[in-house]
């Protein structure tokens, strides 16, 4: 997600810069927040929300103050690097990753900078994708899922009276939006270079496998994801029931056909619900379907990440600002204000009780049983890239191999990232 760029800005109260970060001339201890912006203008830019934050903070504790630097999307990342190789390390930053973070063991892990009640109050799923090794050391920020998106319209005119839950269910589906409204795209598979990786997770997931088993080990060519995209392949796009060249398609292009009146039906995250309004497009949604009855249902979960730096050896002063960060009454104000999901069960409770939201109630659902991509693992960034590139090839004709050349590919990486 990228967004544009706005002035950090200026340094709460009066510091004093030095090698090891900032120093409070009165003596107390100064942090360092590098957050990235969720906004697009400067009326809704993140940094509104961190300085009011960071005001409050500092009146319940005096004797910390904390620096507030919102940067872009585009940005963050170089700025945080830059700002390292100067000897400025950041104590806390908020951004799209760890891994890199913690294979430079620059972090402290979540235990040490948590309480156990906001250890506690984190969403299992998502404390667990936070872990490398065992060891959790990223602490989720906000979160999304994904759930399946149907256009009631067309269903009404296919005669179609409920959302699929099955595969099966899901062919027969498109198959009748195929005979009965002709000019729409029953069935979007968007397994283009934005984001191939997620909708085969998706698809995995849903077909009784995934990209990664428990131990971290990719399992991209198991036995049931090879007959996931033989599925894929023979009965949606061999029979044109969805784009005719899914591996050209990407993640936007269906979002936009879908808000258009264009698509039937697709799988899809928060953001697409802005958009199908928008487009007056009178829209349903409904978990994910699932090969069979016998899959557990399980969902894509996506999140950004909150780090604590040790550099500084602020552990104390961290512990107490993000203690403060993850009160319910500021992550639900932040949830609110950016249409983000939670990841702290007092907030997702919240959330769920309030009329307000009903739009997110399946997005909501789906939370505790979301899955993620192998965030921890310092290959994850290059077999991801692998994946965007190629995961389409598997469903075109003579495509039965890919998952295998993929599976070669990322265990390679994998044994490169292990020996440094």
């Amino acid at each position: 997600m990228k967004r544009s760029a706005l002035l950090p800005l200026p340094i709460v109260g009066s510091l004093l810069l030095t090698g090891c970060g900032v120093l409070d001339m009165s003596g107390g201890v100064t942090l360092n927040l590098v957050a990235a912006d969720y906004g697009d203008n400067e009326t809704n830019s993140s940094s509104i929300y961190w300085n009011d934050l960071a005001r409050r903070f500092e009146a319940a504790n005096p004797d910390i103050k904390v620096r507030v630097d919102v940067v872009s999307w585009t940005d963050i990342d170089k700025h945080v690097a830059d700002l390292i190789a100067k000897g400025r390390t950041p104590d806390v930053v908020q951004t799209g990753g760890y891994a890199d973070q913690v294979a430079a063991d620059r972090l402290y892990p979540a235990g040490d900078v948590l309480s156990i009640d906001t250890q506690v109050n984190i969403l299992d799923s998502f404390a667990k994708a936070g872990q490398v090794l065992g060891s959790q050391y990223g602490i989720p920020f906000i979160s999304s899922s994904r759930v399946f998106f149907y256009n009631k319209d067309i269903f009404d005119k296919a005669g179609i009276t409920a959302p699929p839950t099955t595969w099966e269910e899901l062919r027969r589906d498109a198959e009748l939006i195929r005979s009965k409204v002709p000019g729409v795209t029953p069935y979007a598979l968007p397994l283009g270079p934005e984001e191939a990786q997620g909708e085969s997770m998706i698809w995995t997931m849903s077909g009784g496998g995934g990209l990664s088993d428990n131990a971290g080990n990719y399992t991209i060519d198991s036995p049931q994801n090879r007959s996931t995209f033989n599925w894929l392949r023979t009965s949606l796009v061999e029979k044109h029931l969805t784009y005719d060249d899914p591996a050209k398609v990407d993640r936007k292009t269906a979002f936009a056909d879908f808000a258009a009146g264009k698509v039937a039906m697709l799988n899809g995250h928060p953001g697409l619900v802005s958009k199908a309004v928008a487009g007056n497009v009178k829209y349903g949604t409904a978990a994910i379907p699932r090969k069979d009855k016998a899959v557990k249902p399980a969902t894509l979960g996506v999140a950004d990440w909150m780090m604590a730096f040790k550099a500084n050896d602020h552990r104390a002063e961290i512990k107490k600002f993000l203690n403060f960060v993850y009160k319910k009454e500021n992550t639900l104000k932040f949830d609110e204000q950016y249409n983000m999901l939670p990841v702290t069960q007092d907030t997702l409770d919240e959330m769920s009780a309030n009329p307000a939201h009903k739009d997110l109630t399946e997005f909501l659902n789906a939370l505790p049983n979301a899955n993620f991509y192998p965030l921890g693992d310092p290959s994850w960034d290059k077999v991801s890239s692998m994946l965007k590139q190629r995961m389409g090839e598997a469903v075109k004709p003579g495509g039965e191999n890919v998952l295998g050349e993929l599976q070669a590919a990322a265990a390679a990486e994998a044994s490169r990232a292990r020996k440094g």
